[in-house]
């Protein structure tokens, strides 16, 4: 019996510590889910960028499709129905060569708008797109910035390297630049895949066309991104026909409302008491913070980077080991958890729109950047289950009825933070204060109560002696004449006597 007991409690350890470890992910489950063994996205629906715009280019072509095959059947209706209206042969015969003609003009007419309507962003177009990108376009005339000042400068200064292929790359980029100011009124999921073709058309220029080696065409990708999105961000960046907005508002509130969840809920292997441990979190906060300020995605992905770098160094002087993917997640949760970077959806969406797309399918800065977005999936599907608590207590978290147990201050190590001392005092008196202020309201309202009750007692003891002893009011009784006054119906007695003195 003991040994089944025994048995049990273990297999019961085991199931908790596997609860806990709700948060891990396969590795395999941050791949493209086709296969391909590129990183996927989650905003691309499992996929890598490769694989994504193969599926996006497919269900577009199916969309063309399906648009021509109704255009066909309402154009047989049409002509059934017109052939239908004719009564005689000869009107048939005669407005025969008509309705051909008018059938002719009118498919013709089907074929361009679909092709027009569904090839506007396409590279089929590139005549007419450079056309218009010769008239002058009013945003190319505005006052630029310092910073983009800058950045053009330091984008020519780089090209002259290249010689020829430089002059070439930046033609290509004043194009698109002109391009895409000529396409403001496009979707940004349109717009995104323009800047994808670029990229990729670009990258091949570089390696087959212009024979430039591999090491190179990475810094000038590098640099020709910069150059770009530099100019396109505030009209690419969480763009008002987009939810990006909302989106934030939605994590940043979630966020806010999980300000209680502790390191050992999450499993996060970091422990803030060790000094440089606590200066690495600080760090990785403030990178992941510093992401929002970023214009260019690659700059935005260097912050995810450094930040995830600063998390391992952290796990590992905790553990004096290396950190492990089982690890890591965990601590970014934790990151993101307590530093709630600004705009984050909008973040995410912005890299993935307009990032280099070799950048996300591949190294570390792919990795990183798949983790953070799984990081924040996990945090907007966070239950109970996942923090190992019950249903009741995550509740009264969420609501802030109550909090976590905090850590006592005896039992705090003498190298801790005098400042961080300091915040858990006052926290503490701050809740006390408000206890205290909750039982003083609850006392007022008692207060109150009794003296409704007071007053509603004496008003009724009143009513009922008033009406146990009704009050009777007896008529007033005549004045006393005056003694001195005169008295009109005896006026025949003699007058009153008057004193008189006597002298003797």
């Amino acid at each position: 019996f003991l040994s089944l007991t025994l048995f049990s409690l273990n297999r019961k350890k085991m199931s908790l510590k596997s609860e806990r470890r709700g948060i891990h992910v396969d590795q395999s489950e941050l791949l493209c889910k086709k296969g391909c063994g590129y990183y996927g996205n989650p905003a691309w629906q499992g996929f890598c960028s490769k694989c994504w715009r193969e599926e996006y280019h497919k269900a577009r072509q199916k969309q063309i499709q399906e648009d021509w095959e109704l255009a066909e059947r309402l154009q047989r209706e049409e002509e059934e129905a017109y052939a239908s209206s004719q009564s005689t042969q000869g009107a048939q015969s005669l407005t025969f060569s008509k309705f051909e003609e008018k059938k002719t003009n009118e498919k013709t007419r089907k074929v361009t708008t679909v092709k027009k309507f569904f090839t506007a962003s396409s590279r089929t177009g590139a005549k007419k797109e450079i056309q218009e990108a010769k008239a002058p376009s009013p945003s190319i005339n505005r006052q630029a910035s310092i910073e983009t000042d800058r950045v053009s400068k330091e984008f020519i200064e780089f090209l002259k390297t290249y010689h020829k292929p430089g002059q070439d790359i930046y033609k290509q980029c004043k194009l698109f630049l002109d391009t895409m100011n000529h396409k403001r009124d496009l979707s940004i999921e349109e717009q995104s895949e323009c800047a994808q073709d670029f990229y990729q058309n670009v990258a091949d220029k570089l390696q087959t066309r212009w024979k430039v080696p591999p090491e190179k065409v990475e810094k000038a990708m590098d640099q020709i991104e910069k150059y770009i999105m530099t100019r396109q961000y505030k009209y690419v960046f969480c763009p008002e026909t987009t939810d990006d907005e909302k989106k934030d508002l939605a994590v940043q509130k979630r966020i806010r409302a999980l300000h209680w969840v502790t390191p050992q809920m999450l499993c996060v292997p970091v422990n803030e008491e060790i000094p440089e441990v606590s200066d690495m979190v600080v760090k990785a906060i403030t990178d992941i913070i510093e992401m929002d300020s970023k214009r260019v995605p690659r700059d935005k992905l260097a912050c995810i980077t450094k930040c995830s770098k600063h998390i391992f160094n952290a796990i590992k002087i905790t553990k004096n080991e290396p950190a492990s993917a089982d690890d890591f997640l965990p601590t970014l949760i934790y990151i993101v958890l307590k530093g709630n970077p600004p705009r984050l959806q909008s973040n995410i969406q912005y890299i993935t729109r307009f990032c280099n797309p070799s950048r996300l399918m591949t190294g570390e800065d792919g990795y990183y950047f798949t983790n953070l977005c799984c990081a924040v999936a996990f945090i907007e599907k966070l239950d109970a289950q996942s923090l190992n608590l019950s249903q009741e207590d995550f509740d009264r978290f969420m609501t802030g009825q109550t909090s976590p147990k905090k850590q006592e201050p005896d039992s705090w190590s003498p190298d801790v933070c005098l400042g961080v001392k300091q915040m858990y005092k006052n926290l503490d008196l701050l809740s006390q204060l408000n206890e205290r202020q909750d039982r003083i309201v609850s006392e007022a309202k008692k207060l109150e109560k009794d003296l409704i009750d007071w007053t509603d007692g004496v008003a009724k003891e009143v009513q009922d002696i008033v009406e146990k002893y009704p009050l009777e009011i007896k008529p007033k009784n005549q004045a006393l004449a005056a003694i001195d006054s005169e008295n009109v119906e005896n006026d025949k007695l003699p007058p009153p006597l008057q004193p008189q003195v006597y002298a003797g």
